[in-house]
Order: C-alpha cells, then sequence, then structure tokens
C-alpha cells in the first residue's frame, strides 16, 4: 500500500470510528511500524483533518460532535459585533503574509471573512482551521495538544519547541474578558500560554475584543495593554475606554 493511500484509509477510519488508539491501528496495518505510524497521524494533524492525542489520534468531527453546543452558543453571542470586527480584521491581512489565529468564535468569523488569498495561517482552533481549509489559495497549519472543548481549540506545554521553529508576523487573537487592571484574560492556564507565546513570537499584534467582553475577568492572563499593536473593536466600545488605549500609543479601530 502506498503512503497517500494508508494515509487516507487511516483519515477514513477516523471519521467512521471517532476514535483510534496505536495499538488499534497496528491492528489495521500489522506491516507498518508504529513510528510509521505516528508521522502518518502528524501529517493528518497538520492537514487540520484529526488530533492526536494521548496513544492514538481523534478525527475533528469526533471532537466537534462532543463540543458543538458549548461552541455554537459561544458563536451566536454577540454575533453581529463579530462580524463586523471580523471584516475589519481581514481587511488588515496582505498577500504572502504568515499570521497566528487563535481558536475563539471572533477568530471564526475572520476565517470566514479572510480572501482566499496566499497566506500561510497558524492556528490552535479546530473549527478555525477547518473552514480556513476550504479556501484554495490558503495554507493552514494547525498546533497540536490538548483540545479545549469550549472552543474547540488545542494548546500544549510543549508548544514552545514548535513555536522556535516556525515564523509569522502577525499575530491576530481574540479575548474572552478585558479589565484595564487584568488586562486579556482567557479561561485555560495551557491556553494563556500558548497565546503569551504567539505574542511573543509576533512582530505585531491585533487584539479583536467585541464591547460585551469589558470589565470581564477570566482565570489566566496572556497579555497586557502594552502588549498589543492594534485594537480591532465594535461601535459600541466605550470612548473613554478607546482614549485609555491611543494613550498607550495603540491604533483603535
Amino acid at each position: 500500500m502506498m503512503k497517500r493511500e494508508r494515509i487516507e484509509e487511516i483519515a477514513e477510519l477516523l471519521d467512521k470510528r471517532g476514535k483510534l488508539t496505536l495499538d488499534q491501528l497496528d491492528d489495521f496495518f500489522p506491516g507498518v511500524s508504529q513510528m510509521t505510524l505516528r508521522r502518518d497521524l502528524l501529517q493528518l494533524e497538520q492537514q487540520g483533518r484529526i488530533i492526536r492525542v494521548r496513544g492514538g489520534a481523534m478525527s475533528v468531527k469526533e471532537v466537534q460532535k462532543v463540543s458543538a453546543e458549548p461552541y455554537a452558543k459561544k458563536t451566536a453571542a454577540n454575533a453581529d459585533a463579530k462580524l463586523r470586527i471580523a471584516q475589519k480584521a481581514a481587511n488588515l491581512i496582505d498577500e504572502n503574509c504568515s499570521l497566528f489565529m487563535d481558536g475563539g468564535t471572533t477568530a471564526m468569523c475572520l476565517a470566514k471573512e479572510l480572501p482566499d488569498i496566499n497566506i500561510h495561517v497558524f492556528t490552535n482552533g479546530l473549527a478555525v482551521a477547518i473552514e480556513l481549509a476550504q479556501k484554495k489559495n490558503l495554507s493552514v497549519t494547525v498546533l497540536g495538544g490538548q483540545v479545549i472543548k469550549d472552543n474547540l481549540s488545542t494548546a500544549s506545554p510543549v508548544a514552545k519547541d514548535y513555536f522556535e521553529n516556525t515564523n509569522f508576523e502577525l499575530a491576530i487573537i481574540s479575548a474572552s474578558a478585558f479589565t484595564p487592571e487584568i488586562g486579556f484574560s482567557c479561561g485555560s492556564m495551557i491556553e494563556a500560554d500558548l497565546l503569551k507565546m504567539a505574542r511573543q513570537k509576533a512582530k505585531t499584534m491585533y487584539m479583536m475584543l467585541d464591547s460585551s467582553k469589558i470589565g470581564k475577568i477570566m482565570p489566566h492572563t496572556f497579555a497586557r495593554l502594552e502588549d498589543i499593536d492594534v485594537l480591532i473593536t465594535d461601535d459600541d466600545f466605550p470612548a473613554d475606554m478607546k482614549e485609555l488605549f491611543r494613550q498607550k500609543n495603540i491604533v483603535v479601530m
């Protein structure tokens, strides 16, 4: 069996069964080493088709099935504002750019609005990656790791090693909560650590933040006011808060 055929068969098996361990894959491919199977899974994960988990892999469809309800609720919240923010952000992205996008629901809106041009996107968002993969000219790489179910994203303690060997100019990130004192925060420590690394790697950072997030505090801060270069928000964002950003030489859109 050719490598391409084997990889396609692995993808089909995972779509049918939802999850398989390496031992189970051994049974399906008795003449293939576990090292080769691990490489096949890595390739499928880079294509955004599966998520590797301890001892095996899950299909993206299975992860979506597990997590669809909370993610759908998040997507519906303040949807008009998220769409306007995403449209503004999409207009700022030039061809041949490399960038990081998070897995939040505002990022999902951005994935839909991005033009189908030659850009490379790194993301920890499963739904974001699937949306981007439908565009012919755009390339997408998914960061693997633990699945965070409420926003269909991934994060891993070993992401630092991954970031050391990747390059992107721009990070476009959304936050679950913001106060001037606490900064931009989210609900997962492991995801906050990943977003900090993305922030530090990028030359420029855009923050997408709708006005409903102001005054909220989540457990883990991943960026402060002075860490961002551009704030992209909606028309209901308070004028005094906009001025606070401008005083820090942050462009407010």
